[in-house]
């Protein structure tokens, strides 16, 4: 009877995402070295996949994601040992400014059309604040969201953020063909899409519950770099 339990606790569903700045005149030297960093010192449950941030209030920035691991795995990762640490901040913390960010965020797979591992090269991360005591009902507004990703082929991974200040549901589309995925005419309007699968008037419905249930939200172009991640 144990044994479910404890494989639902290890479960590897847990991201944690650094958001650093390097100073404008030391991007090459910070590339650089954050490379070596991450391809020495970020494998299995650590690996590193980075992104340079092209859009957005953080353009300019770096977007380091560690993992999946899973709670367990984050309580016995300490800090990966002196060696490691002596690198970050000798060799990449230098370029660096004094602007950062960090967080953990959950995946849920339940509001979700793609598996946590199925990543891509270009993504739009779309950060969404329900009001108070509101979280509930956002989420029912993205499982019908959801519907209508699932009808028309689009690949997106949902997190829910976990002690890293306001919840915030995060809303990953992961453009498998590339950013013409966002060209009009790539797919058929978003409101006859939604309504086909959720009802007719049914768009009309969830602007009124986005006005009634959502405090804040805002959205931002990442590229990956492969060349900055862990091999």
């Amino acid at each position: 009877m144990l044994l479910p339990i404890l494989g639902f606790s290890q479960t590897k569903n847990v991201i944690t995402t650094h958001r650093v700045f390097p100073k404008i005149d030391k991007v090459l030297e910070f590339e650089k070295a954050i490379a070596l960093h991450a391809q020495k010192y970020h494998k299995g449950d650590v690996t590193w996949r980075v992104f340079e941030i092209q859009s957005g209030p953080d353009f300019g920035g770096y977007h380091i994601t560690e993992g999946p691991t899973s709670w367990e795995g984050l309580d016995t990762r300490g800090n990966l040992g002196d060696e490691h640490n002596m690198d970050w901040h000798k060799n990449v913390a230098v370029y660096l400014t004094d602007r950062q960010s960090a967080s953990y965020s959950v995946y849920q797979d339940s509001l979700s059309t793609v598996a946590l591992g199925d990543f891509s090269d270009k993504i739009n991360i779309a950060h969404v604040y329900p009001k108070i005591g509101q979280g509930d009902n956002v989420e029912n507004m993205i499982k019908k969201l959801r519907k209508t990703w699932i009808a028309s082929g689009v690949s997106v991974a949902v997190y829910i953020s976990s002690s890293s200040g306001a919840p915030q549901y995060t809303i990953v589309t992961r453009y498998k063909q590339g950013l013409k995925e966002r060209a009009i005419g790539f797919r058929k309007p978003f409101k006859e899409r939604y309504e086909a699968v959720n009802g007719d008037g049914a768009l009309e419905q969830y602007l009124k519950d986005a006005a009634e249930y959502i405090d804040e939200n805002w959205s931002e172009l990442l590229f990956m770099r492969k060349d900055l991640s862990s091999k």
